[in-house]
């Protein structure tokens, strides 16, 4: 029977029962002599049950309701003397809704001419316990010192989630914050949203665990790689009661991984790029050698001296183009002996009017306009004959390829982001088209205009430059727009 039956009420339970059933608070009452047990119209709503779902009885009491492991804790508190000063109970009792959850009671012993009779209060205290539980477990200093937190979902109350102190110090928040489980995830960036969102439905419908790398933004505006995981706690039935996990941060090995990973890319690509260079320098030497030999063998076989003269003229301008191919390959030898040299601070500016200075015939034959402006960064730490042969190849092409139409407009300046410096470099010029030369534009003898001029030497250089200092080199193009090549040089 519950303190709501009027009808069987004695005692002071008369005055008293209507005070206590409105109360928020849950009260019961259990009479050792009869085992009879009461309780309170709030201890149905602690519960989650409503008013006489379940049995107000000993045995729904002590069997069902409270959890078997703290029944002796219990016992022994009502069976030993009680003071004012007995500290309260801390107690596990199940919820209709979510299961079993932590319950605070203050118990208080009478014996009067009814036998001897117990009261106690029941406070739901299952948030303030689970974070006590995680804290005292995380403040183990192997935890602190790994930087790793704990996390737990309980499948029948998905949108919340309980967090370890170690996790809001990741997440740079106050411990005291209640978070929903779709505010947790709002903090990773949003290309890994959806996939923890994925994994946490994953492991609740199908108690599948995960292990995934995940980028999260603090509250500080951090940039953070966290290791995020968790496992199913699964009942006798296989079904998901829990989902446990860990947050660990790994942000400085997952840098240095990724910033590895660039590195093998970009060795590859460079390996792939000197197998190319020295198939066509091989297949180049072997046309000139080829060449020569006829020449030479049909020189040696013609009699008259006209015949012998123009074989003679072939002779030299094949020789000529050999010499510039031997110098073309000294210069891609260069690349890779220079690397060794010791950088020092290139001032860029000064730099660029000298360039400027040695190509001013070709600027004022084709009435060019070139500024330069290196505010953002005057000066950088460099190999100054690789910023030299930078910018005078990037300034040659632009005068070269400048449209015939319009006055050339050739700008170069300096950028800054975060901790990377750009050099940028544009023009109004005849504009290359990428869509059908974008994956050749760097190519060596790969050339994209009708100028007899052009040796597509150049911009196979200049990459190899950027890239021997761990730069890189992007280009954005329209046909007769122009032309913009970024440089990241650091």
């Amino acid at each position: 029977m519950s303190f709501f039956e009027k009808g069987k009420l004695s005692g002071d339970d008369i005055y008293l029962t209507p005070l206590i059933n409105d109360l928020d608070t849950g009260i019961w009452k259990y009479n050792f002599n009869t085992r009879e047990v009461k309780w309170s119209t709030g201890f149905y709503a602690l519960l989650d049950y409503q008013f006489n779902e379940i049995e107000c009885d000993a045995y729904t009491f002590f069997d069902y309701l409270l959890y078997h492991a703290d029944k002796p804790f219990l016992f022994n508190a009502i069976n030993n003397r009680i003071t004012e000063g007995t500290p309260p109970l801390q107690l596990r009792f199940l919820t209709k809704k979510n299961g079993y959850q932590w319950f605070e009671t203050t118990i208080r012993k009478l014996d009067d001419e009814h036998g001897s009779i117990v009261y106690g209060s029941l406070i739901n205290i299952n948030r303030y316990k689970q974070n006590d539980l995680l804290s005292q477990i995380t403040n183990d200093d192997a935890f602190k010192t790994a930087r790793l937190g704990i996390w737990e979902i309980d499948p029948q109350n998905i949108n919340t989630i309980v967090l370890s102190k170690q996790v809001y110090d990741l997440f740079d928040l106050q411990n005291h914050l209640n978070l929903s489980v779709e505010e947790f995830i709002s903090f990773f960036e949003p290309p890994y949203r959806p996939v923890l969102q994925n994994a946490i439905n994953q492991t609740v419908e199908h108690s599948r665990p995960f292990d995934i790398e995940l980028l999260l933004r603090s509250a500080k505006n951090n940039m953070l790689w966290l290791k995020v995981k968790a496992v199913p706690v699964i009942n006798h039935l296989g079904k998901c009661t829990s989902v446990k996990g860990v947050i660990q941060d790994i942000d400085s090995e997952k840098r240095k991984l990724l910033k590895l990973e660039q590195s093998i890319n970009l060795l590859t690509d460079q390996n792939r790029r000197l197998q190319n260079f020295a198939y066509i320098v091989s297949h180049n030497l072997r046309s000139h050698t080829g060449n020569l030999q006829f020449m030479v063998n049909l020189f040696e076989q013609t009699e008259t001296t006209e015949e012998r003269e123009e074989i003679f003229s072939h002779i030299k301008t094949i020789s000529d183009s050999l010499d510039l191919t031997i110098e073309h390959i000294n210069e891609i030898v260069k690349i890779q002996t220079e690397i060794t040299k010791e950088r020092k601070m290139v001032e860029l500016e000064p730099m660029f009017k000298n360039i400027c200075s040695a190509l001013k015939n070709n600027i004022e034959t084709i009435n060019a306009h070139v500024e330069g402006d290196f505010t953002q960064c005057r000066e950088i730490s460099y190999i100054p004959a690789y910023m030299e042969s930078i910018l005078q190849n990037l300034l040659t092409n632009s005068l070269k390829y400048s449209h015939p139409d319009r006055q050339p407009i050739i700008k170069c300046y300096t950028l800054t982001e975060g901790n990377h410096i750009y050099l940028i470099f544009e023009d109004n010029g005849l504009g290359i088209d990428l869509g059908r030369y974008g994956d050749k534009i760097f190519g060596m003898y790969k050339t994209f205009h009708q100028n007899t001029d052009a040796k597509g030497i150049g911009l196979f250089i200049t990459r190899n430059q950027i890239e021997a200092l761990g730069g890189s080199i992007k280009v954005d193009s329209t046909v007769n727009v122009g032309t913009k090549f970024t440089i990241r040089l650091v």
